[in-house]
């Protein structure tokens, strides 16, 4: 079952992790621009036990796991990984909906029905 969130909780919880996105959406980002010398460094280690390059991306990889199981743990669902979405459970008029937040925005200001997802948002205020 589901941990479902205030909209106060879920903000307080989203000032724990905000850190934790960013620091996650950085090592995205360092692998993505990392990924045609960490090809190259595949190839070669296939053949001679290893490489500099792909040791370092491997603690990336260790990391940034980390870092997602850490924001689930928090009871957030990340929603995209591209971007820092994260949806936090919620109840309105006895039903589930998710208070929506991506990386950048100040505080929780949007939420959506279970199905209409990230296009679907809309103001916190009609919550």
């Amino acid at each position: 079952m589901p941990r479902y969130f205030t909209l106060s909780e879920a903000n307080e919880t989203l000032q724990a992790i905000r850190p934790l996105v960013g620091e996650m959406l950085a090592i995205r980002a360092k692998i993505l621009a990392a990924q045609p010398e960490a090809w190259d460094a595949i190839e070669k280690s296939a053949g001679n036990g290893g490489n500099q390059a792909l040791s370092a991306m491997v603690q990336d990889f260790g990391r940034f796991d980390a870092l997602v199981h850490q924001i689930l743990a928090s009871g957030a669902q990340i929603k995209d990984i591209n971007i820092g979405l994260l949806d936090f459970p919620a109840l309105r008029e006895g039903r589930e909906v998710y208070l929506c937040w991506k990386y950048g925005e100040d505080k929780i200001a949007f939420w959506h029905e279970v199905d209409a997802g990230f296009a679907g948002r809309q103001p916190i205020e009609t919550f």
